[in-house]
């Protein structure tokens, strides 16, 4: 399918580049202190490439979607902190890569091309991949208070 370069697909690793740029890109869009723009990256490249490889392996794009942010907010509550930062700084740009905006053009492409069909189906692929983003960083924020609750309760019961 891919050329190997030392075992490593071309296709794999243009989406790691690619993905890892966009995400610092964005990092430096949205003003993160330089000290963390190479973490934007890789929070962004690792959560594109657990999408990508999911998708390759097939499953389909929404649950895909949703691992993926829920990875991007561990990697980013785990950042904020080791790097005393917000942690909006690392979920903004670790989700740029997830966010469908290429489908989104092609939505409003075809309603100016009178194509409403078309349009209403890349509509509502669009929201429903918003909506996993969305769900991916509810649920590991969710996941995260439970932990911190069971933490809190097995320190309270070996005192």
């Amino acid at each position: 399918m891919y050329k190997r370069i030392g075992g490593l697909g071309v296709g794999i690793l243009a989406q790691l580049i690619t993905s890892f740029v966009a995400s610092a890109g964005f990092g430096i869009l949205f003003n993160a202190p330089k000290k963390v723009l190479v973490q934007c990256g890789l929070n962004g490249m690792v959560g594109w490439i657990v999408y990508y490889v999911l998708v390759e392996r097939g499953m389909d794009t929404v649950p895909a979607t949703i691992l993926a942010a829920m990875l991007v907010a561990m990697i980013s509550r785990f950042f904020s902190k080791i790097y005393k930062t917000p942690i909006i700084i690392f979920n903004v740009s670790g989700i740029i890569p997830l966010v469908p905006g290429g489908m989104a053009y092609n939505a409003m492409r075809s309603v100016v091309q009178n194509d409403y069909l078309l349009a209403f189906q890349y509509s509502t692929k669009v929201m429903l991949l918003a909506g996993g983003i969305a769900m991916g960083l509810m649920f590991s924020e969710v996941v995260n208070q439970i932990m911190l609750k069971t933490a809190g309760k097995k320190q309270k019961t070996q005192l």
